[in-house]
This record gives C-alpha cells, structure tokens and sequence, in this order.
C-alpha cells in the first residue's frame, strides 16, 4: 500500500473548504515546508447542481476551474520540488475534465508529475434505473424527483480509491464527489499502511480530515471568541495536521500566520456539522466522537486523540439535486425613527401587490413568502430585545413554480419605491433576476451499485473494496450525563451562555446542529441542567417545525444538539437570511444560563 518506509508522522495541510476558498492557503503551506500532503475540499451540494449546470453548457466544464488556473498553475513546480502530494475532490461532476486541464498545464511547465482520476460516484446516467427502485429521501420519505428534474446525484466514495491512485504514484489525485474527511483519510491509509478495518484508525484519520476539511475555521475563522483573532484574520493560518501512525495528531498552523490553534478553535470544528456524535456515518466507518480528548501541547499546538470506530456501514449515502421553481427577493434599507416599522410596513404593501397582479394574470399565488427585518433580532424570535433601531435591513423574498411569479414580487417592490414610507435606500441597480430553487434529496444505496473507477497514465487502477455491516444504532451505549446539581435562588446568578461555552452551528439539509464546548470542566452541570431539549427549541420556536435532540459527549466536554427541519428546506431552497443556520450558535450564545454566584466565570 505505501512505497518507501513507513514514516513516524506525516503533516497534511488543508487548503480549501469550498468552492470560492482563497487561493492564499497553497502558497503559504508550501512556505510552511515539510508538507507532505494538500488536501482540498470544493464540494457541497448546491456545489454539484452549478457544475451539473456548467457541463450541461459545455462538456468540458463541470469542475472548479479556477482549482486549475489559480491554485496549481502558479505553484505546480514548487510541489513537485518538495514532492507534496495533493489530494482534492475539485472535479465535480467532471474530474476526467479537471484531470486532463491538468496534465495539460503539467506538459505547458515541462513538469513530471503523474494525475490519477477517480470517478464513480456520478449516478446521472442511471436515472432511469434508479427512479424504478422506489427510492424515498431518507430524512423525511418523499418519493425520487423525476428525472427530467434532477440536476445532479453523485454517491459519497470513500477513502479507497485514493488510496489506490497514490499507491499507484500518483503525485495528484482528482476525484469528484467523496466523503470531506476522505481525502485525508486516504493519505493516513496510503502513508501508514492502516488496515481499511481497524476501526479505531480509519476514525481516527477521518477526524483528521474534519478537522481539516473547513480550513481556517479550525484556526480561529468563525470563532465565539472572534476578538482574539480581529486583528489578524487578513493573514490567517490554515490547518496543519501533524498525524502519527497510532492515529494521534497534532494540529497546528504555519508560524507567523494570524488566527490562534486553541481547545476552543479545534473543538468548536471538531462540532461543527455532525448529528449523533457517537454515530457520525462515513462511507469508510461509523465514527464515534464523543470522547475525543483536546489537550493543548503548546502555543497553537493541540493534540487530538481518541475518536473510536464501527464498521463502515452497509450502503453509500448518495445526494440528489432538483429543480424546484424560483426564488427571489431584495435587500432593502430604511433609515430614520420607527425605521422596523416602516419596512414592516412596505413589506406588506409590496406582497399585497405582487398578490394582486398574480391574480389578475390568473397565476398562482407565492409558494412562499419571507419578511426578516435585519437590525430588529427578528433571528431571535421570542427572544428579542425591545428596541428601536434608527436603521435596518429589509429581506423581503419568495418563491414561485414560475420565475415570471417570483418577479412580480420583485417588480412590486421597486414599483413601491415611490409611495414607500421615509427613509428608503436600495444599493443595487435593476430589478434582480429570480433564480432557481435547487433542493436536495438523499437517499442510501448499497455499497456496490456506484462502479469506482481509477485511471492514471491511461490505465485502470484496481480499487479494493471493504464490505459494509447494517448500523444499529441500539447498539450505543450512551455515556453518562454529567451529575446533577441542586441550588436555590438564593445562591444563583444568570450569566449568558457565552461565558460558558465555544459554540458553532451548521447544518445538514433542513437540520441544524449547535454544539457548545464547555470552558472549563466545571460548568458541565449547570450546562446540562440549563440546555434542555425543551430550551434550546423555545429559543428557535420561531424557526423549528421539527424535534430537538441532545448528545453528551464527556471527552471534549461538550453537548450537541440537533435541530429537525429549521431551515426553511435549507440551502437556495430557503428563504432565509440565515439558510443554513451558521449565527443558530449566537443566537443560542445569548441564552441566560443560573450558575453558582461562587462560580468562576469568564470575563
């Protein structure tokens, strides 16, 4: 599996999260030397619907181009001369293509470097069969969208057909759509010769690669503690992690870089966007998270340890994206006392009117209407606070089955622009276009219907296969929660949350998780007894239409919670100012929290 002798400890850079990363991260993890290996994550899966769309236009896009133009071109042979190996998921639904741009731009360098493309997840061309198997979403069990609708559906691969492409020599190693932590995993695999079945390490290489897969966000981007890392964010560091071969790492960043690598930092990504901490299903393995241990070794030095695993569950999670009418909508300032007042004000005018023209057109009515009011804490809901804030923001959008439905909106607000109560500002010029709502639908499919493929020098790549066991999830032993506490009035006092706690929030189609980090060992009681299920849903009452859940996990001192259908559909599917639930944590940071008055708190 690995070529040469087996290294002591490898160190993986992660140098992108999505599509539209900076490009600043490549050179100054090169800078940083001593890496061995760059990881780059482009996808999400309005990400793979854009590239459907682009390769629908010409055959020869479909991927992150700018992976091509940008990222590689100017620092090509700066990685072949310190023989780093990069690992990325930027061929979308076409990394054939992305391939050959590259070893295209190889032979332009007169460079040497071998390119090895997976594919395999791509499922487009077996619609048909697979609208024949009466698939059903497996969060809420609607039917599989007809395939004229669909614009993309692409199965998460694993770590192992990168593993077999590096194991081949491959210098660089396209694939499309394939688990976050995957690629990371995959250096792990190749670099350490782990067994695809040792559990425990094929979870312990995938917390690496969440870790990694979000960039700076582990380095201080995105931070509760956001003073800490103001005044150097322009020059952020980017992950590094320092991997052993019994699983344990280091994560770090290059020296003289800005953000800070603190337990807070690694914990809070460590969070971000996972359900069941004990449970976290990937195509390599079941991982369990909840007594992963943080401890800082040193000044933006923290050693992370202890993810456990259970075997690689039996079917690929695959996600499908669908056309699903338009949206639309505009942002809208207004200035001036009662300045609430007056958008609330011109919002209902404005949707009073759009009604008014679509039934006069005989058109059917909005599907959906959303008016935010931004500067209000209309995101707090119940929890707002009685102001009167002399300047906001209006968001007033909507969706329709057809654009010209979703344009009447937009033609009734600037049309009211006129008559609109004082104080009215618009920034942008012209009447936005309505846009397609994209949404997702995912679904299971057992292990060996996508057909992996590696190609590296025009030849194909045996990829070994490990079969997958049914999850039961009966089979978790939950971790105690933390002891009880008893205290009267008399001796508490309210502190916000956020003196208590690192929190981060992301989503997961229509779900949302918050997960908070306690500061110190101590506070884990009172966090437990205040953050019930029952308090986290009042705080988003406004927003939920579905169940909260909540998972204890002892090893970082930590509770995640799972919101259940907040987002509005999530992704361009929502209306929200906020569609994929990243301020859910500040919003639920504000929560007033009774501690002991003895207690000691952050300032």
């Amino acid at each position: 599996m690995g070529d040469g002798p087996q290294p002591a400890m490898i160190r993986i850079g992660g140098a992108s999260g999505f599509w539209g990363e900076s490009s600043l991260a490549t050179p100054q993890l090169l800078d940083a030397g001593s890496i061995d290996y760059l990881v780059y994550d482009y996808l999400a899966e309005i990400t793979m619907s854009i590239m459907a769309r682009a390769r629908a236009r010409d055959p020869s896009l479909g991927y992150a181009t700018d992976f091509v133009s940008e990222v590689l071109a100017p620092h090509l042979a700066e990685i072949q001369r310190q023989g780093v190996r990069v690992l990325s998921n930027a061929g979308g639904v076409n990394p054939a293509a992305c391939g050959q741009a590259i070893e295209a731009l190889i032979d332009e360098q007169g460079l040497s470097l071998k390119v090895a493309v997976v594919t395999g997840d791509d499922l487009a061309d077996r619609l048909p069969e697979l609208a024949g198997q009466n698939i059903v979403e497996m969060f809420d069990g609607r039917p599989l969208p007809a395939p004229a609708a669909i614009a993309s559906v692409n199965a998460y691969l694993g770590a192992a057909p990168v593993v077999a492409a590096l194991a081949a020599g491959a210098d660089i190693v396209i694939t499309g759509r394939c688990a976050d932590s995957a690629l990371a995993l995959a250096a792990c695999r190749h670099a350490f010769r782990w067994p695809a079945d040792d559990w425990d390490l094929m979870a312990a290489g995938s917390l690496v690669g969440h870790l990694l897969e979000c960039g700076p966000q582990t380095t201080g981007g995105n931070f509760t503690d956001w003073d800490e890392v103001a005044e150097s964010l322009d020059r952020i560091g980017y992950p590094i992690a320092q991997v052993h071969a019994d699983g344990t790492a280091v994560i770090t960043k290059p020296a003289g870089t800005g953000g800070i690598v603190t337990r807070g930092t690694v914990g809070e990504q460590l969070l971000y966007e996972i359900d069941d901490p004990q449970a976290y299903r990937l195509p390599d393995v079941v991982c369990d998270f909840s007594n992963v241990a943080l401890e800082q070794a040193g000044t933006d030095r923290v050693t992370v340890c202890g993810a456990t695993g259970r075997p690689a569950p039996d079917r690929y999670k695959v996600s499908a994206t669908y056309l699903d009418g338009y949206r639309g909508g505009m942002l809208l300032s207004f200035t001036g006392t009662d300045a609430a007042d007056r958008a609330r004000s011109f919002a209902r005018g404005a949707l009073a009117r759009a009604a008014k023209a679509l039934a006069e057109a005989a058109a059917p009515p909005l599907t959906e209407t959303s008016v935010e009011v931004i500067g209000a804490e209309d995101q707090f809901g119940d929890f707002r606070r009685e102001l009167d804030p002399r300047e906001v923001v209006l968001k007033i959008a909507a969706r329709h089955p057809a654009a010209a439905g979703v344009a009447a909106l937009i033609k009734a607000v600037t049309g009211l622009a006129l008559a609109t109560p004082a104080g009215l500002a618009i920034f942008q010029a012209g009447r936005p276009r309505p846009s397609p709502v994209v949404r997702l639908f995912s679904f299971l499919l057992p292990r060996d219907v996508p057909e992996t493929r590696v190609t590296i020098d025009g030849r194909g790549v045996a990829v070994s296969s490990t079969p997958g066991e049914a999850f039961d999830p009966g089979r978790i032993t939950r971790p105690p929660p933390p002891d009880p506490v008893a205290a009267t009035v008399e001796n508490l006092t309210e502190v916000p949350l956020a003196q208590l706690v690192w929190a981060r929030s992301g989503d997961k189609g229509n779900n949302a998780n918050v997960g908070v980090i306690a500061r110190r060992a101590d506070y884990l009681p009172w966090l437990w007894r205040a953050l019930t299920t029952e308090t986290v849903a009042a705080r988003f009452h406004h927003l939920l239409e579905g169940p909260v859940e909540r998972f204890f996990l002892p090893g970082p001192g930590a509770i995640n919670f799972v919101l259940h259908d907040v987002l509005g559909g999530g992704g361009v599917a929502s209306l929200r100012n906020d569609p994929q639930g990243k301020a859910f944590a500040q919003i639920l940071l504000a929560t007033p929290i009774p501690v002991p008055v003895d207690l000691e708190i952050k300032d």
